[in-house]
């Protein structure tokens, strides 16, 4: 029974970690498309396509019989989940990756928690407790967590060397890029804009993802419906920037790698995982994993790719962790606050009933010998 009660509390924290490690292999099939020549913005239209085609027969089929019955008001947060959860973030995203460059908006990303902790104390869903070691473990362990992420980031230090591989699959033959880097101040400031916002979106939209898990506790159905809202926007949206129709077209090659695998992996599987996790442990928990999404581009850059590792990553790498482990620590320490409130209240109300049974029977026994007295006496009268 210990055994599977560890299993179980550690199968968000491990769901979490193939989350990241997944979105960060996702980063690295779109700079080898975008290398290809493909456009932004189709590839996030492709990307809740797969995802939609993926993820809603899954839903039809697991969740058929305990599917909450549909309203207007699921709908309308399934609305707002795929446009600030999927379409929104994603193109601003690909824009700020246009404006700067992929290491500026994955430093800026690594805001999500911080962002997610001011909207949900706005909304009540966490609290400060700073009387408590719970409270003050989140904030310092989310502070930790964010600068050692800029300091990986941002520090370099001296170089580290490691096992490689000596491949570099960024090298692509044509190398030609869509997205080039622009060097006017007033464009990068537009990017940087860009890249909080995609945040401050998807920081918005784990917020009323848990809003509504609670009215449709479906995380594949939800999953599904967010997907298809993302698809439709995203659609219009590409349709809008790109008309030729030869853009849209897909070989087998690293395109259709790139939007399969974003939209089945990522947007499907890895987004009802989400859902399940903001379901179990909040929105907090779930944003404080996304430092490690650099974690995972670092080691796997210097291991696989051929790219240089500092000091400065290592050391940004260790913060992050101990910044987890901290705030995991203070979840946990709330959680077992919370479950102990009522096991005490159970455990008044017990010895409560166990004080007063004695009482019922002293009173019982008392009557039945006052019985047994009255007894005797007319016994002993009719005796007499």
């Amino acid at each position: 029974m210990e055994k599977l009660n560890v299993v179980h509390a550690l199968k968000p924290v491990l769901l979490m970690v193939l989350v990241q490690v997944t979105n960060a292999w996702v980063n690295v099939l779109y700079k080898l498309a975008l290398n290809d020549g493909m456009n932004l913005s189709i590839i996030v239209a492709y990307r809740y396509v797969f995802a939609t085609v993926f993820i809603a027969p899954l839903a039809f089929l697991i969740e058929r019989k305990t599917r909450t019955k549909m309203t207007w008001t699921i709908l309308f947060q399934a609305f707002v989940c795929g446009l600030i959860g999927g379409a929104l973030p994603q193109n601003l995203n690909m824009e700020a990756i246009a404006l700067t460059s992929v290491t500026f908006t994955t430093a800026i990303s690594n805001l999500v928690p911080a962002l997610t902790f001011i909207i949900s104390l706005s909304f009540g869903l966490e609290r400060l407790n700073l009387k408590t070691a719970g409270g003050k473990a989140k904030i310092i362990g989310t502070i930790t967590g964010i600068s050692g992420a800029m300091i990986l980031t941002f520090l370099k230090g001296p170089e580290v060397q490691m096992l490689s591989f000596h491949i570099n699959l960024f090298n692509h033959p044509n190398g030609n890029v869509v997205h080039p880097h622009a060097t006017s101040g007033v464009m990068t400031i537009f990017g940087a804009l860009a890249s909080v916002a995609s945040n401050v979106s998807y920081a918005l939209w784990l917020i009323i993802q848990a809003k509504m898990s609670e009215r449709y506790p479906c995380p594949y159905s939800s999953t599904a419906l967010m997907s298809l809202m993302g698809a439709l926007l995203s659609v219009s949206y590409a349709f809008c920037v790109e008309r030729d129709l030869s853009e849209w077209r897909l070989g087998w090659n690293i395109r259709l790698l790139t939007v399969a695998y974003a939209g089945i992996v990522v947007s499907g599987v890895m987004v009802a995982v989400i859902s399940w996790c903001v379901r179990a442990r909040g929105p907090l928990f779930v944003s404080i994993f996304s430092p490690l999404m650099l974690v995972v581009v670092a080691f796997a850059g210097s291991t696989i790719l051929d790219e240089k590792l500092y000091l400065g990553s290592i050391i940004g790498s260790v913060m992050i962790i101990c910044g987890l482990y901290v705030v995991l620590w203070g979840k946990s320490k709330e959680m077992k606050k919370n479950q102990s409130v009522p096991s005490e209240s159970a455990h008044k109300l017990d010895t409560v009933e166990i004080m007063v049974k004695p009482r019922v029977e002293e009173k019982s026994n008392n009557s039945n010998s006052l019985v047994n007295a009255v007894n005797a006496v007319g016994e002993n009268g009719e005796k007499k």
